[in-house]
């Protein structure tokens, strides 16, 4: 194989890779929790873009088990994101 073909082949596998990261970063993981109650959707940049919370589980006196809910969808939607990039 020439040099000039062996520096195009690299060029194009080197766009291709940036092509391939910028697919990866505008992909988002989605993670309920609570049978359907909370809803996580986090970025590959792990931050969280949207979280649904049914009215159902706002409840002024036990606001507890709401963050409980929050936490558990945030931390399986950010344990996704790391098993996509891995």
């Amino acid at each position: 194989m020439k040099m000039n073909d062996l520096m195009k082949q690299a060029q194009q596998m080197q766009k291709r890779m940036l092509e391939i990261r910028e697919e990866l970063a505008n992909r988002t993981v989605e993670a309920t929790v609570g049978g359907g109650m909370v809803t996580a959707v986090v970025n590959r940049q792990q931050e969280v873009n949207s979280l649904r919370i049914t009215p159902e589980v706002v409840h002024p006196q036990d606001t507890e088990m709401l963050e409980d809910m929050d936490d558990e969808a945030d931390n399986q939607a950010f344990q996704q994101t790391q098993e996509l990039m891995s």
